[in-house]
């Protein structure tokens, strides 16, 4: 019964569980058998207990993974994702998302930094890309998001932006001032790369 439960989320194709998710596997159990049996993997390492409800097969777990089972919703951008496709040069060691509210927490020496969004784009899926286990940004997405939360921001390569995929997104930010604020930037971004200005 042990080696059949491992097989079967090994089978899943995930590196982290929730308690729910680990529950639903075993099927119609209640919360405390449930309780009982993932202490008994975790004391014979067979799950790597993360943190409260959360839980890894060993401890080569997909960092992006954890980091949106702990705040829902929310999906992995800002920083993160502008070093990932090469926008910006700076090495963070956190993992940036935006979430429902700010906050920091630190689970097995990784830093998560929430950065709090309105729940309008929390629940606007444009230019979010579902990579199966984790959501995260596309690059326009993640150029939008930052300059709509510190409403300026530095970025070292612009080259490989899909402009249209930009002009796309704007709306999704509304009309108030700030959505106004990161359209004039975008636009003076814009105009700086094409017109190969930009430093």
């Amino acid at each position: 019964m042990r080696r059949g439960f491992l097989n079967k989320i090994l089978r899943l194709n995930k590196t982290v569980f929730s308690f729910k998710d680990l529950m639903l596997l075993w099927g119609g159990i209640d919360a405390k058998t449930a309780r009982s049996r993932i202490s008994y993997y975790v004391k014979n390492g067979q799950l790597y207990h993360l943190r409260r409800g959360i839980y890894a097969i060993d401890k080569d777990y997909d960092r992006f993974e954890m980091a949106v089972k702990i705040l829902k919703p929310s999906y992995i951008s800002f920083e993160t994702v502008l070093l990932k496709e090469g926008i910006n040069f700076q090495y963070y060691e956190r993992i940036f998302l935006a979430s429902y509210k700010s906050t920091e927490i630190k689970c097995d020496s990784q830093v998560y930094e929430f950065k709090a969004f309105k729940r309008s784009l929390l629940d606007n899926n444009a230019g979010i890309e579902n990579k199966g286990n984790y959501s995260i940004a596309s690059p326009e997405r993640a150029i939008l998001d930052v300059l709509y939360l510190l409403g300026d921001f530095h970025f070292d390569n612009l080259n490989s932006i899909k402009w249209e995929k930009v002009y796309e997104l704007l709306p999704i930010y509304g009309t108030g001032k700030r959505a106004k604020r990161v359209a004039e930037r975008i636009n003076v971004f814009h105009d700086a790369v094409i017109n190969d200005t930009y430093h």
